[in-house]
């Protein structure tokens, strides 16, 4: 139930129509008492700073979320950025503080990486490979720097965005071995799609799947589907798989403690959610 009392969490992207958090957060907002609502806004990436200025004018507005395509532009309307969101070079999370100023945050990475360590996976020492450079892949690509992998291969359809990548990782961690331009995924432990390719049907696959090997751990950030065609065909191979939502999940609890809500656990969210595809 939304009343007059309730506290908005924005929910900022184009399209919506593949958004799963109203599904996690709002069924245990309600599971808690908690008279908060997140809600799905969409805004064509035109509009955005305009329309991400005045909604932040509102009076009952505690934060947003920030999804496609708006990670990176929001950093531009921001009074202050965490270290995470400017290695990143993206910003997921809004927080309105009461004087007013906004603070953003990056939590994609963390929520990946914490998906991939509880499932057992090791990820010290890995060759990891990140299809899409954009916001999410730029928050995977620095959460996977900071838990101790070895190296690192990046790629975007665009390969300046894949090499402006490339050098925050050097510049913040002049150790590890990065390589840009590239989306074969033969020779790594761990690949990943961070693109949008699967959101629409007859998307080609992110990478050949042909050339991971069995065992390869792979990761999918898109919601749209439980199993995307990339994550069917890496099973088909034997590979063990993270689903989209296993992401979101798992960066929910920060998420709260950002927004002041308190925490969670990803066992506690999913008893609660009401996830539909």
């Amino acid at each position: 139930m939304i009343r007059g009392t309730t506290t908005l969490i924005a929910h900022l992207g184009y399209p919506t129509e593949s958004f799963k958090a109203p599904m996690i957060y709002n069924p245990w907002f309600e599971s808690r008492g908690i008279d908060a609502v997140v809600m799905p806004m969409g805004v064509k990436a035109e509009d955005y700073p305009e329309v991400f200025r005045s909604l932040f004018r509102l009076t009952n507005i505690r934060g947003a979320l920030v999804t496609m395509p708006h990670k990176i532009t929001t950093l531009g309307l921001l009074d202050e950025i965490s270290t995470t969101a400017t290695i990143a070079g993206s910003c997921n999370a809004v927080l309105r503080r009461p004087d007013g100023t906004l603070v953003g945050d990056m939590f994609d990475g963390a929520g990946f990486v914490r998906g991939v360590q509880r499932k057992g996976r090791d990820l010290a020492g890995a060759r990891v490979l990140v299809v899409g450079s954009g916001g999410v892949g730029s928050a995977i690509a620095a959460s996977l720097a900071a838990a101790g992998i070895a190296g690192i291969g990046v790629c975007d359809h665009d390969p300046a965005v894949a090499e402006a990548l490339a050098g925050r990782l050097r510049a913040h961690y002049p150790t590890l071995a990065v390589s840009a331009g590239s989306n074969d995924p033969a020779g790594y432990d761990v690949v990943v799609n961070a693109t949008p390719l699967g959101m629409k049907d007859g998307d080609p696959l992110p990478m050949d799947v042909a050339r991971i090997a069995p065992g390869t751990f792979v990761g999918e950030v898109v919601m749209k589907q439980e199993h995307t065609p990339f994550l069917r065909a890496a099973l088909e191979k034997g590979c063990p798989i993270q689903v989209g939502t296993d992401m979101l999940f798992e960066q929910i609890p920060a998420y709260l403690e950002f927004f002041g809500f308190g925490t969670t656990t990803a066992e506690e969210l999913r008893a609660v959610a009401r996830l539909s595809y």
